[in-house]
């Protein structure tokens, strides 16, 4: 008998959907501009199996993409499983296979040594492919137009990290891709790979260094001079993973870092400075101004992330959980590895933080979040007050004037990841459309909104009516039709 355990990660609007589909011309309401040509992708964690231990944490399901092909005035939908390596053996053999999140010792051992990557995290287009991303792993190519998986990808030999960032960042000067891997050399190494590539999608730069500490590198910063690299203590060790605990925990005691390395240097080139104890993850962009660094993360006092807990035992703090959009400013000219500052930007309590991509690396004015706003109700299915991190708001952050502007999505859905799209590929910044998935909890369906990018407190001015369940999902991005048949 197949039975999916039932825990919070397994169950209401977290029950695995584990379906494929394509719906040609999905129902709409409202306006969905004629200009908006192009195609919406966004991944989700979705086991195929039940857990190979009887629980498992969320983050370690089967990728899915999905994929919303706009055109016309409509809306198409398609959506397929990654066809990793790890999914198709799993499917042979009818069942689970691989254990714990990042955890190869508690595997079959008719798996050892097989590449254990879900390509769950991002979907990301570049030259001409999409590349399902999961930072333990290396890319899966997937066909734009179909989402049929090619398989993995080291660049035509020219990537000799064993991982790939989920989050790599265009350079919208050059049309260059540049990324990195962490654990490059071997799980829980302390090795990084920094990696450019061109438009071609051909490996052009590879640069090795080490980390002050292992850690989760989740994502980065780039400047039109440097890349930027936060090491926050989500931390993980082999003696974490013998004795059965999360493969990440959040240690209160280390120093935080980032990492400077000018984009043209080598390994001996990153200058690190450091900083008190704190949490960072998403970036939402980094410029410079000659010498001056400026990093744009969301953070806050302690962890964020209660599946992966204190080391030392602590419970997990909601109140110092809330993270808030803040400038990290250091100097390459300063005499000091000390921040220069940390300086709060907005008291929004957010996460998920977007630009208009065509402003990666620069100086920038719009910035785009989820929200949990929690002076607002939410009611979960059957009448029973929700707790957690609710991303219930979408909110816009204007950098020239500090001002705010935010949508809330009623008491009884959530809010995934924004992606912004322009209106013309000329257009002013923040001329565009947000396009992004409600979880509609009650009805146990999911919309696709479209927001006017400049009147967000306005509401979606158009939705596509899936009718279907998507389970939440991480990161997405948009293509232009010019990219698509």
């Amino acid at each position: 008998m197949l039975k999916f355990p039932d825990s919070p990660s397994f169950t209401g609007f977290n029950q695995p959907a584990r379906f494929e589909a394509d719906i040609a011309d999905v129902e709409t309401e409202g306006d969905i501009p004629e200009d908006l040509d192009g195609a919406f992708y966004r991944v989700q964690p979705d086991p195929q199996y039940p857990p190979l231990l009887g629980e498992d944490i969320a983050f370690n399901g089967d990728g899915a993409v999905s994929m919303f092909r706009f055109k016309g005035g409509r809306v198409h939908f398609k959506h397929r499983w990654v066809q990793t390596d790890k999914f198709k053996l799993e499917r042979a053999a009818g069942k689970a296979l691989f254990g714990a999140y990042r955890n190869p010792l508690t595997d079959d051992p008719a798996v050892k040594g097989k590449i254990r990557g879900t390509a769950n995290t991002n979907a990301f287009p570049f030259a001409g492919k999409l590349f399902a991303l999961k930072e333990d792993s290396p890319p899966v190519v997937m066909d734009l137009n179909t989402l049929e998986s090619k398989g993995y990808t080291d660049f035509g030999g020219k990537m000799k990290s064993q991982t790939f960032t989920a989050h790599p960042k265009i350079d919208p000067e050059t049309g260059e891709m540049v990324a990195f891997g962490y654990a490059a050399k071997g799980l829980l190494t302390k090795d990084m790979a920094y990696y450019t590539l061109n438009a071609k999608g051909e490996v052009t730069r590879e640069t090795w260094f080490e980390l002050p500490y292992y850690c989760m590198m989740h994502d980065f910063g780039v400047t039109r001079d440097y890349a930027v690299f936060h090491v926050v203590p989500s931390i993980g060790s082999w003696e974490r993973l013998e004795a059965g605990l999360p493969h990440f925990g959040f240690d209160t005691t280390k120093e935080v870092y980032l990492g400077i390395l000018p984009r043209d240097g080598e390994g001996r080139d990153v200058r690190w400075f450091k900083t008190g104890n704190c949490f960072a993850s998403h970036v939402m962009n980094a410029h410079n101004v000659g010498t001056k660094i400026h990093f744009d993360t969301p953070q806050a006092k302690n962890n964020m992330f209660p599946f992966f807990p204190d080391v030392h035992g602590a419970p997990f703090n909601m109140q110092e959980a809330h993270s808030r959009l803040t400038r990290w400013t250091v100097d390459m000219n300063s005499n000091s590895d000390s921040f220069e500052s940390q300086t709060t930007l907005c008291d929004l309590f957010g996460e998920f933080p977007r630009i208009d991509d065509r402003y990666a690396t620069q100086s920038y004015r719009h910035g785009y979040m989820l929200v949990m706003d929690m002076s607002k109700p939410f009611e979960a299915p059957g009448g029973r007050s929700g707790a957690g991190l609710i991303m219930n708001t979408l909110a816009h952050y204007d950098h020239a004037t500090g001002r705010t502007q935010s949508w809330w999505c009623g008491p009884t859905s959530t809010l995934q990841e924004p992606c912004f799209v322009p209106k013309r590929a000329n257009a002013a910044e923040g001329e565009g459309y947000i396009v992004q998935v409600c979880n509609r909890l009650d009805e146990r369906v999911s919309d696709l909104l479209v927001f006017d990018a400049e009147r967000i407190a306005e509401g979606p001015i158009g939705a596509a009516k899936l009718g279907v369940r998507l389970r939440f999902g991480l990161h997405g991005n948009w293509a232009p039709g010019a990219m698509l048949n």
